[in-house]
């Protein structure tokens, strides 16, 4: 918050993002880091296109899961409504990634689900 406000003295006022883990799930690009010393870990999204970044998201603190949404063949309406048709055919988006350093900041971080 310092750093946003300007209120933070030399020593606070660098923050670097340095990835400890790069993943590439098709056009979307995920890296992962984390600064033990001040408690932060990160995930920043990437959405790339012909070789230019078009979208960037960043979760700070944050235990984030990826999920892909629908499947091969099948789009999110067909899903939608095989699932309301039978309350036991439930659509099943798997998890295809999940961070790892928000465990490393030595505290309770919320969770949130990234679909693509």
């Amino acid at each position: 918050m310092r750093l946003l406000t300007g209120t933070a003295t030399p020593k606070e006022d660098r923050f670097e993002f340095v990835p400890d883990k790069i993943t590439s799930l098709g056009p979307i690009v995920l890296a992962e880091g984390c600064d033990q010393g001040r408690s932060i870990c990160w995930v920043h999204a990437c959405t790339v296109t012909h070789g230019v970044i078009t979208q960037v998201r960043e979760y700070l603190n944050t235990s984030l899961t990826v999920t892909r949404l629908g499947s091969v063949g099948k789009n999110l309406s067909d899903i939608a409504s095989t699932s309301s048709s039978s309350p036991s055919s439930q659509p099943h988006w798997p998890s295809v990634w999940e961070s790892s350093l928000s465990s490393q900041v030595g505290k309770s971080v919320p969770g949130l689900v990234l679909a693509i």
